[in-house]
């Protein structure tokens, strides 16, 4: 039998590799600044080109390289900072592998300039997917320069993989956040396509901060610090109000090395208890400081997971001086002052009306005494259940509740009757009104998110942009790099579904128009949101960019919970919602009505 088992060849032993350490431009960004900060740099400096699949380019003022460490440098696991394997447990350093250069050299045309100090000549090399094309003595100024070009120009099924030119420059331009983040004394500067988008100073982490995420973060900065022999925790947190439905602020930095934990996280979101709405992530920037021999970081190919040797403590930790920092500054639940605790007898009942609303009658009236319908509301109980008695029984047979079964009933047997149908708003949040066999509780909130859904789904199958509003002051938005990127990725469809937006500057836009269904929102706050809320819906589902964009909208635009509505509006938005395909559910999958049978309603009062 033949031989079957052989060696690689080294390029494509390196081109495997690389699929570890290089997924994409942004992990060569991330790979270039860390070598960059191991250098002892003072000043940083970024570029690229087609999203980084044409160029990523960085130049530093490090220590540089001699002739004989840069042509080393290339050359699998060749690294100056690990001599010994007790030394994988002493890292003060970003990298240690020594397999960046060389797997970032397999998968394109690399080019290197680099020298150690004024007065000495330095070494420029050429290397293509591995192959050393050239190295000859050039005058270099201080420090070392690389460019990398045409990304994976001998992996064509790599390139095919990678996204659109938006979304990887934002991939691109997270990881130099978070890099910047982790170094404020450091100086950083990116360029795209030949235009500044970041300039940042050396200068103190909240500054960094607040020119690296916008000038909003100044408003919300609280600091925290708690350090004892075994930890030391220093940073910032958000207050509880400015909390966002996306991930993507939260920063956790070990030893200066950005990293991903769940465990972590969660200390924080406990810290947070009861300040915080549901499904909603607090922002924080927060460095742990703990001896190397403490942690193991060694453990994922681009070490953005650790290994604690005592995770409890450090959890508990961080929960406490979270705690201490919400403390300090008073940040703690708000109290319903308007809400009445008391239970009085005598009060005199107030006048109902159709319509009830939880924000304005929390005086807990059904715990007032015998009388606990008001007189006058008598007459508009009994025209209520007028007629319930002479509906046929046995159509309640055929539906039953959509808890106790899958079976959806049709939607016709669920619309309301045309004649005589009373439909009453219940607190503000609920629709109540009666079926040909039972009583149907609407979901306001829910019902108007599944309408208005369907409505923003229609520009990308009839190609019929919706209605515009235009606004009579424009408003400005000063926007993050990567959300303007993103607006600028998916600009024609936010403006099919409505909106009028212009650039205006490097960082912001002016929103002339807003889509017509949405404009009672403030429009800073409704593009804001839906922002957030396109990311994520990226993170949590599979959509399309139109779906996506259509269910954000349809959440952050829909009637609110509490919000009161005329018995016009109460009957339109009915009508719409079982005029819609699936009138069943949100996008989501959250109902947007129950149903209860006679069957259901009797069963409440039997002995």
């Amino acid at each position: 039998m033949p031989n079957v088992i052989r060696l690689l060849p080294d390029n494509i032993a390196n081109q495997i590799a690389a699929g570890e350490v290089v997924q994409r431009p942004a992990s060569v960004v991330k790979e270039l600044m860390e070598n960059a900060i191991d250098a002892g740099s003072s000043s940083v400096k970024v570029a690229i080109k087609d999203a980084g699949k044409a160029l990523v380019q960085l130049i530093d003022n490090g220590v540089g390289m001699s002739e004989v460490d840069a042509r080393m440098s290339f050359e699998k696991h060749a690294t100056s900072k690990i001599k010994t394997a007790d030394d994988l447990f002493d890292i003060h350093t970003m990298g240690f592998r020594g397999e960046a250069l060389a797997s970032i050299a397999a998968i394109s045309q690399l080019e290197m300039e680099t020298c150690r100090t004024a007065g000495e000549l330095g070494t420029r090399i050429v290397i293509e997917g591995s192959q050393i094309k050239a190295q000859t003595p050039i005058a270099a100024p201080h420090g070392t320069k690389i460019s990398v070009k045409n990304l994976f120009f001998n992996v064509p099924a790599r390139r095919n993989f990678l996204k659109s030119n938006p979304v990887e420059t934002k991939h691109i331009l997270d990881e130099f956040q978070r890099v910047a983040l982790s170094r404020p004394d450091i100086a950083f500067s990116f360029y795209q396509n030949g235009t500044e988008t970041y300039q940042l100073p050396a200068t103190k982490l909240s500054h960094r901060i607040v020119h690296l995420l916008g000038e909003t973060y100044k408003k919300q900065l609280i600091p925290c610090s708690e350090e004892t022999d075994v930890v030391k925790i220093e940073g910032y947190i958000g207050k509880p109000e400015y909390a966002k439905r996306t991930r993507g602020e939260q920063f956790f930095f070990v030893n200066q090395r950005f990293i991903k934990s769940a465990y972590l996280h969660n200390a924080v979101k406990n810290a947070f208890e009861g300040l915080l709405p549901p499904n909603a992530f607090p922002f924080y920037v927060l460095f742990i400081a703990i001896a190397p021999a403490r942690i193991d970081v060694n453990v994922h190919p681009t070490k953005t997971e650790i290994k604690f040797d005592d995770e409890r403590l450090v959890y508990a930790m961080l929960a406490a001086a979270i705690k201490k920092a919400l403390s300090v500054h008073h940040i703690a639940p708000s109290i319903d002052f308007e809400q009445n605790v008391n239970f009085p007898l005598f009060d005199a009942p107030a006048a109902a009306t159709t319509v009830w609303s939880s924000t304005a009658e929390k005086d807990y009236t059904q715990f007032r005494g015998p009388n606990v319908l008001p007189q006058r509301g008598n007459k508009e109980w009994e025209g209520f259940f007028k007629g319930l008695d002479q509906l046929p029984t046995e159509d309640s047979a055929s539906i039953q509740r959509s808890s106790a079964s899958n079976f959806l009933p049709e939607i016709s047997s669920l619309k309301p009757e045309a004649k005589g149908s009373i439909k009453i708003q219940l607190h503000g949040r609920y629709i109540l009104t009666h079926i040909k066999s039972g009583l149907l509780l609407i979901d306001q909130h829910a019902a108007h998110e599944r309408i208005l859904y369907e409505r923003y789904l229609q520009p990308s199958v009839t190609k019929q942009p919706c209605g515009a509003q235009q606004l009579l002051f424009p408003v400005h938005i000063a926007l993050n790099p990567a959300d303007l990127t993103l607006v600028e990725a998916h600009l024609a469809d936010i403006q099919a579904l409505g909106f009028v937006l212009e650039f205006f500057g490097k960082d912001s836009l002016i929103v002339a128009g807003c889509p017509a269904e949405a404009i009672e929102h403030d429009p800073k706050l409704l593009l804001e949101g839906v922002l957030e809320q396109f990311k994520w819906n990226q993170t949590a589902f599979s959509l399309s960019i139109q779906e996506n964009l259509a269910q954000s909208l349809a959440k952050r635009a829909c009637i609110p919970a509490g919000k009161k509505l005329h018995q016009e509006e109460i009957d339109r938005l009915v009508d719409q919602l079982f005029a819609c395909s699936n009138p069943n559910y949100t996008p989501t999958g959250r109902k947007t009505f129950i149903m209860m049978s006679l069957e259901d309603i009797e069963g409440f009062f039997a002995a």
